[in-house]
């Protein structure tokens, strides 16, 4: 539970550094981000101060099923947050002039960091 809310705000810090161009794909990034870190907190949270002791749940199914969900959910960002890296290289409007990336240098490898 713990590296998972130590690299959960590893991704939040990342993408949010950068210039957000696709809201929609990296707004879901930080939504699982932030909903996996908040849901590791509770559950931890559950075991630190007894509780499990007192509901009676297969804890071990349940555990099980949190970690799954999990990595469902965090791949499917991984996929969004590399597929908004893939396209540094298109400018950011096609009809203007001047080149404008959509991903700077820096915020790319900001974004390959948060990919990974």
């Amino acid at each position: 539970f713990l590296l998972l809310q130590l690299f959960g705000t590893i991704v939040w810090i990342l993408v949010a550094s950068t210039r957000i161009p696709l809201p929609l794909l990296q707004g879901w990034v930080m939504f699982v981000a932030v909903t996996a870190w908040f849901l590791s907190i509770v559950f931890l949270s559950v075991f630190l101060f007894g509780y499990a002791n007192r509901i009676a749940l297969n804890w071990n199914q349940a555990d099980f099923i949190f970690h799954g969900a999990t990595f469902v959910f965090y791949f499917g960002a991984f996929l969004l947050q590399a597929a908004t890296t893939s396209l540094h290289h298109f400018p950011r409007k096609f009809n203007s002039t001047a080149q404008e990336r959509i991903l700077t240098g820096h915020e790319y490898n900001i974004s390959i960091a948060a990919s990974v």
